[in-house]
């Protein structure tokens, strides 16, 4: 037995040799950090004491107890958003200011292209133009409420305008007659197949209806984007990521290794398991991003939306000025159709020569121009969008950024989740369905977020309806405004615009019928036939009780 008091010494050298890095240490990290996150310092121990009590962090030595750890577990949760929603709220800026800068332009484009009409229009057509300017402010009026998503059919619009244009033509061509809303209705139907306007109604009908239909899916959909990023920013943690994340930030300050930083794979795999559900929203995501880039291109060249909408009162002077020209052509096919106008009594040609106003000239351009040119902002969104296009899946390499982690140089003194140490398990993959064997943090992949979910809808759709606006097809838009409703029928009305509403297509529909069903000769024969059965019926059973009652007597 005396060797034994020989060998209990070494053994305690030897322990204090191995465990040398575990001994008590003063927890000055951990109160100073506990201070500055808003609670009381009296909570932390002066020294590291056991901590079996712990659930979260290893269960060495620590400076944490029971009650710092589950207060530290609530402050990681408010980490965890704080860093997804301020890594969200930079792309929500850059978004939201494209979507402010493209609309602001449009709509200011829009606003000196009617009033560079008005300007002209008054000083080439004069009282004439002045007495009519109500269908030319309605077609401003119209455009604008279809560009801001109103569900109204943008090419019934124009056919309505030209209608309404034709008849105020008509009058002004013929002064000297009675024309009544009837003979108008008769003159549009007779006039039409004869292309009074030229190809200018054909040119709006095909050019400037693309124009809007890119222009107002384009900005609705840097809106729906805005959106999305927004809401899934807003998406809670799971109690699991929570529990990752204390691991992640906390738990190294309980152990006395404040100054350890994270290693980077570590912080990855926690990011990947957390951030799992909004890294499906990817393939959606890039889709969107295609699609508009796609929209964009078409903002540019020689058939711009600048161009196009800046110049929409040369076209109608263009085709006024055919009008015009055929104006005989014109009467002579109406009269023949719809008979001869009532005479009235003349005007002076004073009176007529104000109305007309200065002598028509095409080949002027309009004054101003709206700043910056579109090629500019295309430019710039264009850049823009292909930075966030691998928004999702890049959101944990952001966030595990080298100001967080170790990075790859101190990949052997980092925090790895138990010590300081290399970390060895693998990076999982993007997505829910790649984090089943994640490490750190326990992910159901048979639950996907709903909010997340719906957010791909609302991509998919969005990008669905830009793909259609890339190939010219109109969109329907759910309309928000308090002023207008229906679903894309393009019956909204400006004041009196819908007293007698005639188009250049006109469609005659049968009248609808509501008939009564009747029965069919079978069925009918069917009832009768049922009846004659209950009428043999009842009188066999009536036979049988008087016979009844004759044997009974």
């Amino acid at each position: 037995m005396v060797w034994i008091w020989f060998i209990l010494p070494f053994l305690g050298v030897v322990a204090l040799t191995v465990h040398g890095d575990q001994r008590p240490r003063i927890c000055s990290d951990m109160r100073s950090l506990y201070k500055s996150k808003g609670f009381a310092m009296t909570e932390v121990p002066s020294t590291e004491i056991s901590g079996e009590h712990l659930r979260i962090c290893p269960q060495g030595y620590t400076c944490c107890t029971s009650e710092m750890e589950e207060n530290l577990a609530k402050k990681s949760r408010s980490n965890f958003e704080d860093l997804v929603r301020n890594a969200s709220r930079t792309v929500q800026a850059m978004l939201k200011g494209q979507h402010d800068s493209f609309d602001n332009y449009f709509q200011e484009l829009l606003d000196q292209s009617e009033k560079n009409l008005h300007r002209k229009f008054t000083h080439m057509y004069g009282l004439h133009y002045i007495e009519n300017s109500k269908i030319f402010k309605d077609l401003f009026n119209e455009l604008r409420r279809y560009y801001k998503g109103a569900n109204i059919n943008l090419e019934e619009v124009l056919n309505e305008f030209w209608s309404r244009l034709m008849e105020r033509q008509f009058k002004h061509q013929n002064p000297h007659y009675q024309i009544s809303d009837d003979y108008l209705e008769c003159m549009v139907k007779h006039a039409e197949p004869l292309r009074p306007f030229g190809e200018v109604p054909r040119f709006f009908k095909i050019r400037l209806t693309r124009v809007f239909i890119a222009a107002r899916s384009f900005v609705r959909g840097l809106s729906t984007g805005t959106d999305v990023v927004r809401k899934v920013s807003q998406v809670p943690p799971s109690p699991e990521c929570v529990r990752a994340m204390m691991r992640l930030i906390y738990c190294p300050h309980c152990r006395s290794m404040g100054s350890v930083k994270p290693c980077n794979n570590y912080c990855l795999n926690i990011l990947k398991g957390c951030l799992a559900n909004q890294a499906d929203l990817d393939s959606e995501w890039r889709n969107l991003v295609d699609s508009m880039l796609q929209v964009a291109d078409k903002f540019n060249g020689p058939s711009n939306m600048e161009s196009l909408v800046d110049t929409i009162y040369l076209k109608i002077s263009e085709a006024i000025q055919t009008m015009q020209d055929y104006r005989a052509h014109i009467s002579s096919k109406v009269l023949q159709g719809c008979g001869n106008l009532k005479s009235v009594a003349k005007r002076s040609v004073e009176d007529d020569s104000r109305k007309r106003g200065n002598p028509y000239g095409v080949e002027e351009r309009p004054v101003g121009s709206v700043t910056p040119p579109m090629d500019r902002l295309v430019t710039e969104v264009k850049m823009k969008l292909r930075d966030v296009r691998e928004l999702w899946v890049n959101l944990p390499s952001v966030l595990c950024n080298e100001k967080v982690t170790a990075g790859s140089a101190n990949e052997d003194r980092c925090w790895n989740g138990q010590s300081r140490g290399r970390y060895l398990p693998e990076v999982m993959a993007d997505g829910l369905a790649s984090q089943i064997n994640n490490p750190e943090v326990e992910v159901d992949i048979t639950k996907p977020d709903m909010t997340i979910r719906q957010q791909i809808m609302q991509l998919r759709i969005m990008t669905n309806r830009l793909r259609n606006a890339y190939n010219g097809n109109d969109v329907d838009f759910q309309d928000t405004s308090d002023d207008s409703s229906g679903s894309g029928s393009g019956d909204s009305c400006s004041e009196n615009g819908c007293g007698r509403r005639r188009s250049f297509n006109v469609a005659t529909r049968s009248p609808v019928v509501y008939a009564i069903p009747e029965q069919s000769e079978k069925t009918k024969a069917g009832s009768g036939s049922e009846a004659l059965r209950l009428s043999a019926g009842f009188f066999h059973l009536l036979s049988f009780v008087i016979t009844l009652l004759y044997f009974c007597r």
